[in-house]
Protein backbone atom coordinates (compact mmCIF):
# COMPACT_ATOMS: atom_id res chain seq x y z
CA UNK A 1 0.00 0.00 0.00
CA UNK A 2 1.76 3.25 -0.98
CA UNK A 3 2.21 6.49 1.16
CA UNK A 4 -0.74 8.03 -0.69
CA UNK A 5 -3.17 5.21 -0.54
CA UNK A 6 -2.62 5.06 3.54
CA UNK A 7 -2.56 9.03 3.50
CA UNK A 8 -5.62 8.62 2.46
CA UNK A 9 -7.03 5.54 4.43
CA UNK A 10 -5.82 7.20 7.42
CA UNK A 11 -7.83 10.73 6.86
CA UNK A 12 -11.40 8.64 5.89
CA UNK A 13 -10.97 6.38 9.12
CA UNK A 14 -10.58 9.12 11.64
CA UNK A 15 -13.18 11.15 10.09
CA UNK A 16 -15.99 8.50 10.04
CA UNK A 17 -14.70 7.10 13.42
CA UNK A 18 -15.43 10.68 14.64
CA UNK A 19 -19.14 10.32 12.82
CA UNK A 20 -19.31 7.13 14.21
CA UNK A 21 -18.66 8.07 17.66
CA UNK A 22 -21.10 11.08 17.78
CA UNK A 23 -23.79 8.77 16.26
CA UNK A 24 -23.21 6.18 19.31
CA UNK A 25 -23.51 9.47 21.53
CA UNK A 26 -26.35 10.25 20.39
CA UNK A 27 -27.73 6.59 20.65
CA UNK A 28 -27.07 6.61 24.63
CA UNK A 29 -28.24 10.00 24.73
CA UNK A 30 -32.07 9.57 22.94
CA UNK A 31 -34.47 7.28 23.39
CA UNK A 32 -38.23 6.54 24.26
CA UNK A 33 -37.94 7.51 27.81
CA UNK A 34 -36.49 10.91 26.78
CA UNK A 35 -33.53 12.55 26.09
CA UNK A 36 -30.25 13.47 28.77
CA UNK A 37 -27.32 14.72 26.35
CA UNK A 38 -25.36 16.78 29.31
CA UNK A 39 -25.14 13.70 31.80
CA UNK A 40 -25.07 10.70 28.99
CA UNK A 41 -21.03 10.39 29.04
CA UNK A 42 -20.72 10.98 32.38
CA UNK A 43 -23.12 8.00 33.38
CA UNK A 44 -21.35 5.92 31.39
CA UNK A 45 -17.81 6.35 32.30
CA UNK A 46 -18.31 6.94 36.05
CA UNK A 47 -19.94 4.90 38.90
CA UNK A 48 -21.52 7.87 40.13
CA UNK A 49 -25.66 7.56 40.12
CA UNK A 50 -24.54 3.90 38.83
CA UNK A 51 -27.95 2.90 40.85
CA UNK A 52 -30.12 5.72 39.80
CA UNK A 53 -33.00 4.83 36.82
CA UNK A 54 -31.13 6.56 34.03
CA UNK A 55 -27.79 5.17 34.41
CA UNK A 56 -29.61 1.64 34.48
CA UNK A 57 -31.22 2.51 31.20
CA UNK A 58 -27.90 4.06 29.27
CA UNK A 59 -25.28 1.01 30.53
CA UNK A 60 -27.49 -2.35 30.13
CA UNK A 61 -30.44 -0.95 27.63
CA UNK A 62 -29.04 1.95 25.39
CA UNK A 63 -25.18 0.83 25.31
CA UNK A 64 -25.81 -2.07 24.16
CA UNK A 65 -28.34 -1.69 21.56
CA UNK A 66 -26.05 1.13 19.96
CA UNK A 67 -22.77 -1.22 19.62
CA UNK A 68 -25.38 -4.11 18.30
CA UNK A 69 -26.36 -1.03 15.64
CA UNK A 70 -22.68 -0.32 14.73
CA UNK A 71 -22.04 -3.92 13.85
CA UNK A 72 -25.41 -4.67 12.49
CA UNK A 73 -25.04 -1.47 10.13
CA UNK A 74 -20.65 -2.45 9.20
CA UNK A 75 -21.78 -6.15 8.53
CA UNK A 76 -24.58 -5.71 6.02
CA UNK A 77 -22.49 -2.38 4.67
CA UNK A 78 -19.92 -4.38 3.96
CA UNK A 79 -21.92 -7.55 2.98
CA UNK A 80 -23.54 -5.13 0.07
CA UNK A 81 -20.22 -3.48 -0.74
CA UNK A 82 -18.52 -7.18 -1.41
CA UNK A 83 -21.88 -8.09 -3.84
CA UNK A 84 -21.66 -5.44 -5.59
CA UNK A 85 -17.61 -5.95 -5.79
CA UNK A 86 -18.49 -9.47 -7.41
CA UNK A 87 -21.09 -8.62 -9.21
CA UNK A 88 -20.00 -5.48 -10.67
CA UNK A 89 -23.18 -3.93 -10.27
CA UNK A 90 -24.20 -1.17 -7.63
CA UNK A 91 -27.83 -2.73 -6.93
CA UNK A 92 -26.34 -5.67 -5.56
CA UNK A 93 -26.38 -6.13 -2.02
CA UNK A 94 -27.79 -9.68 -0.29
CA UNK A 95 -31.07 -8.11 0.88
CA UNK A 96 -32.14 -7.45 -3.30
CA UNK A 97 -30.39 -10.90 -3.70
CA UNK A 98 -32.32 -13.05 -1.57
CA UNK A 99 -29.30 -13.67 0.52
CA UNK A 100 -31.35 -12.27 3.95
CA UNK A 101 -34.28 -14.01 2.81
CA UNK A 102 -32.80 -17.20 3.06
CA UNK A 103 -31.19 -16.88 6.34
CA UNK A 104 -34.46 -15.42 7.47
CA UNK A 105 -35.93 -18.74 6.49
CA UNK A 106 -32.93 -20.79 8.50
CA UNK A 107 -33.91 -18.79 11.18
CA UNK A 108 -37.65 -18.99 11.48
CA UNK A 109 -37.35 -23.07 11.15
CA UNK A 110 -34.65 -22.26 14.23
CA UNK A 111 -36.99 -20.26 16.30
CA UNK A 112 -39.79 -22.52 15.72
CA UNK A 113 -37.93 -25.62 16.52
CA UNK A 114 -36.72 -23.79 19.78
CA UNK A 115 -33.22 -23.52 19.25
CA UNK A 116 -31.15 -20.58 20.80
CA UNK A 117 -30.39 -18.13 19.44
CA UNK A 118 -26.46 -18.75 19.40
CA UNK A 119 -25.66 -20.82 17.97
CA UNK A 120 -28.56 -22.67 17.25
CA UNK A 121 -30.62 -19.86 14.87
CA UNK A 122 -27.50 -18.75 13.68
CA UNK A 123 -25.98 -21.69 12.42
CA UNK A 124 -30.03 -22.48 10.58
CA UNK A 125 -29.62 -18.93 9.32
CA UNK A 126 -26.06 -19.64 8.04
CA UNK A 127 -27.42 -22.78 6.55
CA UNK A 128 -30.34 -20.88 4.83
CA UNK A 129 -28.31 -18.25 3.40
CA UNK A 130 -26.06 -20.97 1.45
CA UNK A 131 -28.75 -23.04 0.03
CA UNK A 132 -30.08 -19.45 -1.00
CA UNK A 133 -26.67 -18.71 -2.67
CA UNK A 134 -26.52 -22.09 -3.91
CA UNK A 135 -29.98 -21.42 -6.15
CA UNK A 136 -28.58 -18.51 -7.27
CA UNK A 137 -25.99 -20.00 -8.60
CA UNK A 138 -27.72 -22.54 -10.30
CA UNK A 139 -30.73 -20.43 -12.05
CA UNK A 140 -27.86 -18.26 -13.65
CA UNK A 141 -25.82 -20.96 -14.54
CA UNK A 142 -22.53 -20.63 -13.17
CA UNK A 143 -20.86 -19.12 -16.11
CA UNK A 144 -23.11 -15.79 -15.49
CA UNK A 145 -21.81 -15.32 -11.93
CA UNK A 146 -20.46 -12.04 -12.67
CA UNK A 147 -22.66 -11.03 -15.21
CA UNK A 148 -25.23 -7.90 -14.11
CA UNK A 149 -28.81 -8.96 -15.08
CA UNK A 150 -29.16 -12.96 -14.70
CA UNK A 151 -27.91 -12.85 -10.97
CA UNK A 152 -29.87 -9.44 -10.19
CA UNK A 153 -33.12 -11.00 -11.90
CA UNK A 154 -32.74 -14.41 -10.00
CA UNK A 155 -31.99 -12.29 -6.40
CA UNK A 156 -35.44 -10.95 -7.34
CA UNK A 157 -37.26 -14.12 -7.80
CA UNK A 158 -35.40 -15.65 -5.03
CA UNK A 159 -36.20 -13.09 -2.58
CA UNK A 160 -39.76 -13.17 -3.59
CA UNK A 161 -40.33 -16.73 -3.13
CA UNK A 162 -38.32 -16.25 0.46
CA UNK A 163 -40.82 -14.50 1.25
CA UNK A 164 -43.71 -16.54 -0.12
CA UNK A 165 -42.11 -19.56 2.56
CA UNK A 166 -41.94 -16.99 5.51
CA UNK A 167 -45.45 -15.61 5.22
CA UNK A 168 -46.09 -19.48 4.93
CA UNK A 169 -44.09 -20.47 8.02
CA UNK A 170 -46.02 -17.45 9.66
CA UNK A 171 -49.75 -18.92 8.65
CA UNK A 172 -48.37 -22.36 10.39
CA UNK A 173 -47.48 -21.20 13.61
CA UNK A 174 -50.09 -20.61 16.37
CA UNK A 175 -48.24 -20.44 19.64
CA UNK A 176 -46.14 -17.80 21.08
CA UNK A 177 -43.44 -18.34 18.73
CA UNK A 178 -45.55 -16.32 16.14
CA UNK A 179 -45.49 -12.68 17.98
CA UNK A 180 -41.17 -13.62 18.41
CA UNK A 181 -40.73 -14.56 14.43
CA UNK A 182 -43.21 -11.48 13.71
CA UNK A 183 -41.54 -8.77 15.90
CA UNK A 184 -38.21 -10.27 14.77
CA UNK A 185 -38.89 -9.77 10.99
CA UNK A 186 -39.10 -6.33 10.77
CA UNK A 187 -35.73 -6.27 11.84
CA UNK A 188 -36.04 -4.95 15.77
CA UNK A 189 -32.85 -4.26 17.72
CA UNK A 190 -34.67 -3.28 21.06
CA UNK A 191 -33.81 -7.01 22.35
CA UNK A 192 -29.86 -5.96 22.48
CA UNK A 193 -28.01 -7.36 25.42
CA UNK A 194 -24.09 -7.34 26.47
CA UNK A 195 -23.96 -11.21 25.86
CA UNK A 196 -24.98 -11.36 22.76
CA UNK A 197 -23.16 -8.21 21.42
CA UNK A 198 -20.39 -9.42 22.89
CA UNK A 199 -21.05 -13.04 21.34
CA UNK A 200 -21.64 -10.94 17.94
CA UNK A 201 -18.70 -8.85 17.93
CA UNK A 202 -16.35 -11.77 18.30
CA UNK A 203 -17.72 -13.48 15.40
CA UNK A 204 -17.79 -10.47 12.73
CA UNK A 205 -14.15 -9.19 13.89
CA UNK A 206 -12.31 -12.29 11.64
CA UNK A 207 -14.93 -11.34 8.93
CA UNK A 208 -14.36 -7.67 9.04
CA UNK A 209 -10.39 -8.19 8.95
CA UNK A 210 -10.18 -11.18 6.20
CA UNK A 211 -12.99 -8.70 4.03
CA UNK A 212 -10.42 -5.77 4.34
CA UNK A 213 -7.14 -8.54 3.72
CA UNK A 214 -9.14 -9.14 0.03
CA UNK A 215 -10.01 -5.45 -0.30
CA UNK A 216 -7.17 -4.67 -3.31
CA UNK A 217 -8.03 -8.20 -4.68
CA UNK A 218 -11.66 -6.37 -5.04
CA UNK A 219 -10.53 -3.80 -7.09
CA UNK A 220 -9.25 -6.25 -9.36
CA UNK A 221 -12.39 -8.55 -9.54
CA UNK A 222 -13.64 -4.94 -10.67
CA UNK A 223 -11.45 -5.07 -14.08
CA UNK A 224 -12.70 -8.43 -15.20
CA UNK A 225 -12.06 -11.83 -15.37
CA UNK A 226 -9.30 -12.01 -18.03
CA UNK A 227 -7.57 -9.20 -16.38
CA UNK A 228 -7.55 -10.36 -12.87
CA UNK A 229 -6.09 -14.22 -13.90
CA UNK A 230 -3.34 -11.77 -15.53
CA UNK A 231 -2.69 -10.48 -12.37
CA UNK A 232 -2.39 -13.40 -10.61
CA UNK A 233 -5.51 -14.08 -8.79
CA UNK A 234 -7.60 -17.33 -8.38
CA UNK A 235 -10.92 -16.32 -9.49
CA UNK A 236 -13.06 -19.59 -7.99
CA UNK A 237 -11.11 -19.84 -4.99
CA UNK A 238 -11.53 -16.14 -4.30
CA UNK A 239 -14.82 -15.69 -5.28
CA UNK A 240 -15.91 -18.81 -3.05
CA UNK A 241 -14.18 -17.36 -0.54
CA UNK A 242 -15.68 -14.03 -0.49
CA UNK A 243 -19.75 -15.34 -1.13
CA UNK A 244 -19.12 -17.42 2.29
CA UNK A 245 -17.36 -15.46 4.09
CA UNK A 246 -19.89 -12.69 3.39
CA UNK A 247 -22.81 -15.08 3.37
CA UNK A 248 -21.68 -16.15 7.21
CA UNK A 249 -21.52 -12.12 8.15
CA UNK A 250 -25.27 -11.47 6.86
CA UNK A 251 -26.88 -14.66 7.78
CA UNK A 252 -25.31 -14.07 11.59
CA UNK A 253 -26.79 -10.90 11.73
CA UNK A 254 -30.09 -11.43 10.61
CA UNK A 255 -30.23 -14.13 13.36
CA UNK A 256 -29.28 -11.59 15.69
CA UNK A 257 -31.77 -8.77 14.48
CA UNK A 258 -33.95 -9.77 11.69
CA UNK A 259 -34.17 -8.53 8.57
CA UNK A 260 -33.13 -5.16 8.14
CA UNK A 261 -32.96 -4.23 3.96
CA UNK A 262 -31.13 -2.12 2.20
CA UNK A 263 -28.44 -1.21 4.21
CA UNK A 264 -26.19 -2.34 2.38
CA UNK A 265 -27.12 -0.74 -1.19
CA UNK A 266 -27.23 2.69 0.62
CA UNK A 267 -24.28 2.79 2.40
CA UNK A 268 -21.72 1.48 -0.35
CA UNK A 269 -23.41 3.45 -3.20
CA UNK A 270 -23.09 6.83 -1.62
CA UNK A 271 -19.82 6.34 -0.28
CA UNK A 272 -18.85 5.10 -3.82
CA UNK A 273 -19.92 8.18 -5.22
CA UNK A 274 -17.63 10.48 -2.49
CA UNK A 275 -14.79 8.48 -1.77
CA UNK A 276 -13.93 6.22 -5.35
CA UNK A 277 -13.68 3.06 -6.10
CA UNK A 278 -10.84 2.00 -4.06
CA UNK A 279 -11.66 -0.76 -1.74
CA UNK A 280 -8.87 -0.71 0.53
CA UNK A 281 -10.58 2.73 0.83
CA UNK A 282 -14.34 1.63 0.90
CA UNK A 283 -13.75 -1.52 3.17
CA UNK A 284 -13.03 0.79 6.22
CA UNK A 285 -15.07 3.34 5.14
CA UNK A 286 -17.82 1.14 4.89
CA UNK A 287 -17.43 -0.54 8.55
CA UNK A 288 -17.70 2.93 10.20
CA UNK A 289 -19.62 4.33 7.93
CA UNK A 290 -22.28 1.74 8.04
CA UNK A 291 -22.29 1.31 11.34
CA UNK A 292 -23.00 5.57 12.02
CA UNK A 293 -26.04 4.96 9.50
CA UNK A 294 -27.53 2.09 11.22
CA UNK A 295 -27.27 3.88 14.53
CA UNK A 296 -28.70 7.10 13.28
CA UNK A 297 -31.78 4.85 11.81
CA UNK A 298 -32.07 3.20 15.09
CA UNK A 299 -32.08 6.68 16.66
CA UNK A 300 -35.28 8.20 14.62
CA UNK A 301 -36.91 4.90 14.95
CA UNK A 302 -36.80 5.37 18.86
CA UNK A 303 -37.61 9.00 18.62
CA UNK A 304 -40.32 9.43 15.91
CA UNK A 305 -43.54 7.75 16.86
CA UNK A 306 -45.25 9.63 20.14
CA UNK A 307 -45.38 6.35 21.88
CA UNK A 308 -43.29 3.36 21.59
CA UNK A 309 -41.16 2.64 19.01
CA UNK A 310 -40.98 1.53 15.59
CA UNK A 311 -38.54 -1.29 14.23
CA UNK A 312 -35.43 -0.16 12.92
CA UNK A 313 -35.80 -2.01 9.71
CA UNK A 314 -39.06 0.28 8.59
CA UNK A 315 -36.68 3.36 8.64
CA UNK A 316 -33.93 1.55 6.50
CA UNK A 317 -36.38 0.33 4.21
CA UNK A 318 -38.31 4.01 3.92
CA UNK A 319 -34.83 5.53 2.87
CA UNK A 320 -33.30 2.50 0.55
CA UNK A 321 -36.53 1.77 -0.77
CA UNK A 322 -36.47 5.13 -3.06
CA UNK A 323 -33.20 5.00 -3.37
CA UNK A 324 -33.27 1.60 -4.66
CA UNK A 325 -36.07 2.64 -7.51
CA UNK A 326 -33.81 6.13 -8.53
CA UNK A 327 -31.01 3.81 -9.09
CA UNK A 328 -32.98 1.20 -11.05
CA UNK A 329 -34.27 4.13 -12.99
CA UNK A 330 -30.38 5.41 -13.49
CA UNK A 331 -28.70 2.19 -14.68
Amino acid sequence: MGSGILKRLLLVSALLTVLLAGSMYLGISVGSTGSNFGDSMGLLLTDKSADSVQGTIIRQIRLPRVILAALVGAALSLGGLVFQALLRNPLAEPYILGISGGSAIGAIFGIILGFSYFPGVSIMAFTGSLATLLLLLVMSSGQSLLKKDSLLLSGVMVNAFCSAVIMFLISMTRDARLHNIIFWLMGDLSTADAGRVGILAIVLLPCFILLFWLSNIMNLLLMGRDMAQTMGVNIKIVTVTLLVVTSFMVSTTVSYCGLIGFVGLVVPHLLRIILGSDHRILVPACLLGGGSYMVLCDMLAKILPSQGEMPAGVITALIGAPLFIYLLKRS
